[in-house]
């Protein structure tokens, strides 16, 4: 097999590490070029900075088109006949009512091309993921998984908890397969133990209870083919189309093993408990998560994603030395199969919970960190030079290249955007107080930016949409903060996104590996 390995400190080559280093060089590069044209050519400084806002205007515009469109989509599908669909699958005949227009259009295409796994055929299997979490988190995702409009004796449940250190989940995945095991074909807790060269993260522990279910397959004579297999957090609560939607696409698909499944995260579990500027971040992810379930182009393996076992069994599943697994298993699956691999949207969601901690300080802190191990996603950028240039492959060029620059481009605007949309029009006038364009520039931004706030508008309409009920521990008024708390944007933008992605980006630069997945505390407010 294919080495798809990242490679351990030792084994990375010169090339290597100076592709690790390139996200900052290029980022603080970037923040830079104000200051440099601002001294050398205040006019060029000008013309550079209203482009930069100009390009992230029209951007803006698109991103909140986007998200209508997929805000729409992801709302038909959650109402969409999803048993009656997988029946008409399974005979290869339009028999329901009213059925949408690209069903009818899906069930002619499987005449043309059959696939490989009917709806009768296929299992799953639920993965979820534990450190240190308790009942009161781990048994509200097991009753979501249960409360599916789906038949459980072909759904797997497993739990893959941690032994090392601060570990605290045992307790309760011993349970809850005890309370719940017999309403599932197979209930299993998976205890992972310390293994030496793994990164203290999710990779290993999910890799190894996957092991462990592959010889259970084995066993019971079921093909790996058939078997998708979703990787869940442990406060992942899928919607209860969720699996009936992921087996319809699944389906449809020729050849399964080239394909990823992508849900929509929707961080809305308890955003009326999480602090303000915990919503907004929350809210901000979700819509981009909207987003990007129409822009297949730019899909990637994210937080709750499935995959068939055949696939994670010739990629030797996910990687254990990287914290952000779930994205890297894109580019291992990837490069594993010559290029042959796409990430297709599911248009349901799969809720999770808004960053929330116990006291106020630990929250602001824990939300940080969450960014900052998302934003180490820049680490893939020297593995997939490697892999795509200095390691042969049958990957046409244009491609590989095309996949290498958006992700540069996509770390580099995450890192840089925010601070040169805040600061960079005040810039010019620094170095050049008695030059007329540098003293308009701070006036025609700001123009440009009052125009760009009718977005917001469209991201406050969304956002109360979205909202589940409100608890009754608040009264009316809480929902006048969930208003007031957009003015908080700019703040979360640059102190959280910015921030974040720069000290990723700067660790990198420094050689300061972040070599252990920082588990997200979750509080819960009864």
């Amino acid at each position: 097999m294919k080495n798809i390995e990242i490679p351990l400190q030792h084994e990375k080559t010169a090339s290597y590490k100076f592709f690790e280093k390139l996200p900052a060089i290029l980022s603080w590069s970037m923040l830079a070029l104000p200051f440099v044209l601002a001294l050398l050519s205040p006019l060029v400084a000008v013309f550079f900075i209203v482009a930069f806002i100009l390009l992230w205007f029209i951007r803006t515009i698109a991103l909140n088109v986007r998200v209508l469109q997929g805000y729409a989509s992801m709302k038909r599908h959650e109402k969409a006949p999803w048993t009656d669909l997988l029946k008409d699958i399974e005979s290869g005949e339009v028999k329901t009512k009213n059925a949408p227009d690209w069903h009818i259009r899906n069930i002619e295409r499987l005449k043309k091309y059959p696939a490989k796994v009917k709806p009768s055929e296929a299992v799953h299997i639920m993965l979820i993921a534990a450190y240190n979490e308790g009942l009161d988190i781990l048994e509200p995702t097991v009753q979501s998984v249960l409360a599916s409009e789906y038949d459980m004796k072909k759904v797997i449940l497993a739990f893959a908890y941690e032994e090392r250190d601060g570990a605290r989940s045992e307790a309760a995945c011993l349970e809850l397969v005890k309370k719940y095991g017999k309403k599932f074909m197979h209930a299993e807790a998976i205890k992972h133990p310390v293994t030496p060269n793994e990164v203290r993260g999710k990779g290993g522990n999910i890799s190894y209870a996957a092991r462990i279910l592959e010889k259970k397959l084995k066993k019971w004579k079921i093909d790996p083919i058939n078997v998708q297999v979703t990787t869940l957090d442990s406060d992942n609560r899928p919607h209860k189309f969720y699996i009936a939607a992921l087996t319809y696409v699944f389906c449809l698909v020729p050849e399964p093993k080239y394909v990823s499944f992508q849900p929509i995260p929707i961080y809305t579990n308890n955003i009326w408990d999480a602090p303000a500027l915990m919503r907004v971040i929350a809210t901000g992810n979700s819509f981009w998560n909207i987003t990007l379930s129409l822009r297949q182009h730019m899909m990637r393996n994210f937080s709750s994603h499935a995959q068939s076992m055949a696939a994670l069994i010739d990629t030797n599943y996910w990687s254990a030395r990287t914290i952000v697994e779930d994205g890297h298993q894109f580019w291992r699956t990837y490069f594993r199969y010559d290029g042959r691999h796409e990430v297709y949207p599911i248009y349901v969601p799969i809720y999770q919970d808004a960053v929330l901690a116990e006291g106020y300080r630990r929250t602001l802190k824990a939300q940080f960190i969450q960014i900052r191990r998302w934003a180490w996603g820049a680490s893939d950028i020297a593995y997939v030079w490697t892999k795509a240039f200095n390691t042969p492959n049958n990957i046409p060029t244009f491609d590989k290249l095309a996949k290498l620059l958006r992700l540069m481009e996509s770390h580099l605007s995450w890192a840089t955007a925010p601070l040169i949309l805040a600061f960079a029009g005040f810039v010019p006038i620094l170095f050049n107080p008695d030059d007329i364009a540098s003293n308009q520039l701070p006036s025609v931004i700001s123009t440009i930016q009052r125009i760009a706030m009718v977005g917001l508008v469209v991201t406050m309409y969304l956002s109360f949409k979205s909202l589940p009920p409100k608890p009754e521990r608040y009264k009316k008024r809480h929902g006048v903060f969930m208003a007031l708390q957009w003015v908080l944007l700019p703040v979360t933008t640059i102190l959280y996104n910015s921030m974040a992605a720069l000290n990723s980006q700067t660790r990198l630069l420094f050689g300061k590996y972040l070599d252990k997945f920082d588990v997200t505390e979750k509080a819960v407010k009864k």
